[in-house]
């Protein structure tokens, strides 16, 4: 059995010799340290139980290390010794999510008590939580072998997400390991759903489709558009719906939820076609015939996503609104900072269009950055990284901001992700579509039984730079590697985070109406 492992930080660390015996004595394993800074390091590269962190240090204070431990792992109890009990200071720690705190001179009696009340109600948190899960073991088996329609997949997802974010509380990873297997076994389950149903969902004559990316403006916000009520659409690149969770978590007290839906992606899932598809409210095809000028090939240098403001003023044209609007795309903190300035003018507008790039370069940089593959190294990671860009970000300045105003949010995102894990051996010529989880070209030679194949593009409104071009897409979590190089490819992109396929966190996605408390 594995012995708890605590970490005690405090400048004075030498005067707590005697302390530390008393816990080694009682089965404890104990890591000390002199500062904050270290304390993070510490914290990165080593699994605890539970930190004791003195309050008054020199360089970071013990406030200012609890902040940035909470970024790292949100987690982990910390326990705050300091000596003041003065009411300012105990509220600032408790409101940064202390377990417990306590006042200088501690005995070592206290520390031993505050120890075990703290790791009892973990236990007992994860006894709850493991034993609520356990219950509902079934019921999503029972979910995954009926689900029938895209609201069955809607409602099971949602469920899939809950109890994934759920058992980030338990310190049971066998419960975690067996939702993995069910979230594995329904990807499979989903990608044949979406094989067997997706076309189907473009013919115009069929009502019974769920809310795809070309109709999102016309469906989730142009009815949101009302007189002298501002409306702001914040689109997150790449965004998946348990990433929205996590952000919007941080909101509390802010904002309200009002409405709250998941509608699904075209194919690719990926921003080329998605995002584009969204701001024209046309399926790419449609793009490329009426509007060549703004649909650049996968074969092409120029940027796949530099046109956005014009195919949207296309379709309020098409659509004949009137709307006095802006648009805004920031992928950098000065970015953010220019449009936060602006939020006066913005707020005489009807409709304020803000993209933001952050979670798409985070899954990119993991892919090239060990550093980044490092810190986000499994989902909850991931989603914390997510949560503490959010944080940190202008984004949520101009949402406290935004929040004494009577103005409408509308959140959403272009596609998901998904950590790839099979690489799939690929056969194309040069001008293959580079992507790892969708491929287009003439020249294609793969195991059909492994993709879903689009022998005509056309069927699926989807444009193609050569008379037999057609379109593969990776399913669940493979990924799809050229047979030049193949061991060395297949082997530097497992366990990166991709888009462009055909899996429920690449697919169905967040869109969510926010208004001010």
């Amino acid at each position: 059995m594995r012995k708890i492992r605590l970490l005690w930080t405090d400048d004075e660390v030498e005067a707590l010799k005697p302390h530390i015996i008393f816990l080694e004595e009682k089965g404890y394993e104990i890591d000390t340290c002199s500062n904050g800074n270290d304390t993070i390091d510490l914290v990165r590269q080593n699994r605890y139980d539970l930190i004791f962190l003195d309050e008054n240090m020199p360089g970071l204070s013990g406030i200012e290390t609890l902040k940035l431990i909470k970024e790292v792992r949100t987690d982990i109890p910390v326990v705050m010794i300091t000596k003041s009990d003065e009411e300012e200071l105990m509220e600032s720690a408790i409101g940064s999510e202390i377990a417990d705190y306590l006042i200088k001179p501690v005995k070592p009696k206290q520390v031993l008590l505050a120890i075990k009340k703290i790791l009892d109600q973990r236990r007992l948190i994860t006894e709850k939580t493991t034993t609520d899960y356990r219950q509902e073991f079934s019921r999503i088996s029972n979910m995954i072998s009926t689900a029938s329609t895209y609201s069955d997949w809607t409602e099971l997802y949602k469920k899939l997400v809950f109890w994934e974010t759920e058992l980030e509380k338990s310190t049971d990873p066998g419960m975690t390991e067996i939702l993995k297997l069910q979230e594995n076994e329904a990807n499979n389950s989903f990608s044949k759903f979406i094989m067997t149903n997706y076309l189907g969902w473009l013919k115009p004559e069929n009502h019974n489709k769920p809310l795809i990316s070309p109709a999102l403006f016309t469906k989730k916000i142009f009815p949101h558009v009302q007189e002298h009520k501002p409306l702001f659409f914040i689109l997150i690149d790449n965004m998946r719906f348990d990433q929205w969770k996590t952000i919007s978590a941080e909101l509390s007290g802010l904002y309200r939820i009002v409405e709250e839906d998941v509608y699904f992606s075209i194919l690719p899932t990926s921003t080329q076609f998605s995002r584009n598809s969204i701001f024209a409210g046309f399926m790419p095809s449609e793009i490329a015939a009426k509007m060549p000028q703004f649909w650049i090939n996968d074969d092409e240098e120029e940027g796949k996503n530099i046109f956005e403001e014009e195919l949207f003023k296309n379709q309020l044209l098409r659509k004949n609104l009137k709307y006095k609007w802006s648009y805004n795309k920031i992928s950098n903190s000065n970015e953010g900072k220019k449009v936060n300035e602006k939020v006066r003018t913005m707020l005489v507008n009807d409709i304020n269009i803000l993209v933001f790039n952050f979670v798409d370069m985070l899954s990119h940089a993991r892919t090239e950055s060990g550093v980044i593959r490092d810190l986000a190294n499994e989902e909850p990671a991931y989603r914390s990284l997510t949560r503490s860009w959010f944080l940190h970000s202008t984004l949520f300045e101009l949402l406290k901001t935004l929040a004494s105003h009577p103005v409408k949010i509308i959140f959403s995102t272009d596609h998901g992700t998904i950590r790839v894990q099979n690489p799939v051996k690929v056969v194309g010529d040069r001008n293959t579509s580079p992507n790892l989880r969708y491929k287009m070209g003439r020249n294609l030679d793969y195991d059909p039984k492994k993709v879903f194949e689009l022998i005509n593009p056309e069927k699926a409104m989807l444009p193609k730079t050569n008379i037999s071009s057609r379109y593969i897409f990776a399913l669940n979590k493979d990924y799809l590697v050229y047979q030049n190089n193949y061991n060395h490819y297949a082997s530097y992109y497992k366990d990166t985070f991709q888009h462009g396929g055909i899996s429920m966190q690449e697919i169905m996605l967040p869109v969510a109406l926010i208004e001010p408390v």
